[in-house]
């Protein structure tokens, strides 16, 4: 199976957004830039199915100017194994993306494609829906909880073993060596995310207002990443080395036959405004008085 991962450039989450002066957006001019930190989560969860046997291929997608070519390598560092930049120098808003994607997978026919939940550059959290419902696939959105896939390899009267891919790494089980994990299996696949490559259907735990929602899917599908489903890797030096030689194919607008059309428009961008210094009290009678009078909250 083939894992498609969107991710995007932003402006990187240490750096302080400043506003132009024109208040038309915020200044990317000789700003650090980075990847998504909700896409780099996505990514992870990707290359961790493909270490876990499941997966024979993860492709890392981004779309934009050509400097999304370092993301694109970054990505490769992490572990994908190619990558595919699609050219275009006007602003993507979610729709447009959830277009291009779908091109996308018509063209590279993945059973999986994985995204971060939202951008922290417009907090959107807009195009995992949009795309599943172009493609018509079905959605798990916000998952959250560790992806433990379990594979059976071999299945006889004596013996079974499988990989179980935890939060620390991947296990081998031998199931006759070890029959009292049964019941921990038992408990771990059933809160977890579980992929079942045989069945073709996909068990996703996700964030809802009140907890935790369980959902099955059937492959293909699409799932966008919350902040709690695990931990990215490091790309390594070594690996940085070797992406330098993976490939990354470019798409065009056109090659994709997608044609591009503004659906809103930014009518402004402001600073939010700065908060006020504290203020000391001397009694609970003036803290009160301060926040009935003042803060008109009570």
């Amino acid at each position: 199976m083939k894992i498609m991962v969107a991710i995007k450039r932003v402006v990187d989450y240490a750096v302080k957004i400043r506003v132009k002066p024109d208040k038309t957006g915020v200044e990317t001019q000789n700003v650090k830039m980075s990847m998504n930190p909700f896409c780099e989560i996505a990514l992870e969860e990707a290359l961790r199915i493909k270490e876990s046997g499941v997966a024979s291929e993860v492709v890392a997608v981004s779309m934009g100017p050509a400097q999304c070519v370092d993301t694109l390598r970054t990505g490769l560092a992490m572990g994908a194994d190619r990558g595919i930049h699609v050219e275009a120098t006007e602003a993507l808003y979610p729709l447009s993306v959830a277009k291009l994607l779908r091109a996308l997978v018509e063209v590279e026919k993945p059973g999986l494609l994985i995204l971060g939940k939202q951008a922290i550059d417009d907090d959107c959290n807009q195009t995992g829906q949009m795309v599943a419902g172009l493609l018509n696939w079905p959605q798990g959105t916000f998952a959250s909880k560790a992806l433990d896939v379990l594979v059976t390899l071999a299945i006889n009267d004596e013996k079974m073993e499988f990989n179980l891919l935890m939060p620390f790494g991947l296990v081998k089980v031998n199931w006759q060596q070890h029959r009292g994990i049964h019941s921990e299996l038992q408990k771990i696949c059933s809160d977890s995310v579980v992929l079942d490559k045989e069945k073709q259907a996909l068990t996703v735990d996700r964030e809802v207002d009140g907890g935790l929602e369980t959902l099955c899917l059937d492959l293909p599908a699409v799932i966008t990443t919350d902040l709690r489903l695990n931990q990215p890797r490091y790309a390594t030096l070594p690996n940085i080395m070797k992406a330098k030689s993976k490939v990354i194919k470019k798409f065009t607008l056109k090659d994709l036959n997608v044609e591009i059309k503004p659906d809103f428009e930014v009518v402004q961008v402001t600073e939010p405004p700065k908060r006020k210094a504290g203020v000391m009290v001397s009694s609970v009678d003036e803290l009160i008085d301060k926040l009935k009078n003042e803060a008109h909250v009570i």
